[in-house]
């Protein structure tokens, strides 16, 4: 038996009503979807060009450097804190990368620094500082200056390396310099990391360099005017230190007291000795550049530059830090 027309009339504007109640909820979902599309393309827009006026005025791309920051951090702090060797292999990383790029930077400056013994060198003096006393540290340091120097020696047999007596001896200055600046540098906080409880002093002071460079560019970019140093680092000011030693002064009693089981009055001289040495660090690192006519001494890390772009406040700081975790504790 077959439905009548009449039965089949209903049927079908029901099916009819409910195909249009779809269609309008696909339109709706459709015209939904291009308004969430477009406000965030807004959004996005907003956002791009409020960090294309942060990076014109302090030269990082923020949400990457924030990326990249959070990224070293964590590994740092995982490192001191769970298993104090595991700070050794954090170290050799981040001493040997910074090292390879600092040796390259000086090779584009018409200086030749084998990047071989380098690397070799600067592997070297991080267990050396971890497990020798401080004699064995110095003999590796002298033994990797040495090398670096030898093998510059035997590269005179190279027709194109033979040059000048006054570029080969610049050439042997330079390999010192980076074995000095990151490997040895860089070795006081394996040290200091390396003795009873040195650990958290290891952390006080990353965290209160990190904090630095933290305020240092928080107050540089708001109320920033008056250059320090314009013609090594245009972009640092005047402002953007006073905002830097507010933070050390902060940061340095807060960690003094609850961190080190220091008294507050130790906490100002952490502080001061910090912003002082991180602010020397970063005006060499920008000397440098400036010098080998660079914007920066890598690109490995969007939004920072290179690893010394970020180590060179802490290299310094870490043989201050040493010197104090000597006399104080």
């Amino acid at each position: 038996m077959t439905d009548s027309p009449e039965g089949q009339q209903p049927a079908a504007r029901k099916k009819g009503r409910a195909r249009l109640r779809r269609d309008e909820f696909e339109a709706r979902a459709t015209a939904t979807r291009e308004d969430i599309r477009a406000q965030l393309a807004v959004t996005r827009a907003q956002i791009d060009q409020a960090n294309v006026k942060i990076e014109a005025r302090t030269g990082r791309n923020l949400p990457l450097a924030i990326l990249i920051g959070l990224v070293l951090g964590v590994g740092m702090l995982a490192s001191l804190i769970v298993v104090k060797e595991f700070f050794m292999i954090v170290a050799i990383i981040l001493i040997t990368f910074t090292a390879f790029e600092l040796a390259s930077a000086l090779w584009f400056g018409g200086r030749y620094v084998p990047k071989v013994p380098t690397i070799i060198a600067s592997v070297a003096i991080v267990p050396a500082a971890f497990y020798l006393p401080d004699d064995g540290r110095w003999l590796v340091f002298l033994g990797g200056v040495l090398f670096v120097a030898l093998w510059r020696t035997v590269a005179i047999a190279r027709p194109s390396r033979r040059g000048t007596a006054l570029e080969f001896w610049k050439d042997i200055g330079a390999g010192t310099f980076v074995q000095a600046y990151v490997p040895f540098l860089g070795s006081f906080a394996v040290v200091m990391t390396a003795q009873d409880g040195g650990q958290w002093w290891t952390l006080a002071f990353l965290i209160i360099v990190v904090s630095i460079d933290t305020g240092a560019y928080a107050s540089g970019l708001l109320f920033g005017k008056h250059p320090m140093a314009p013609r090594i680092s245009p972009k640092k000011t005047w402002e953007g230190f006073a905002g830097s030693v507010v933070v050390a002064l902060v940061g340095g009693v807060l960690l003094s007291v609850y961190m080190l089981g220091q008294p507050a009055w130790f906490g100002i001289i952490f502080g001061l000795t910090m912003v002082a040495t991180a602010t020397v660090g970063d005006l060499t690192e920008s000397l440098i550049k400036r010098d080998l006519g660079i914007k920066d001494i890598s690109t490995w890390l969007p939004g920072h530059g290179g690893f010394l772009d970020r180590l060179d406040s802490v290299l310094p700081s870490a043989a201050a830090a040493y010197l104090l975790f000597l006399i104080f504790a």
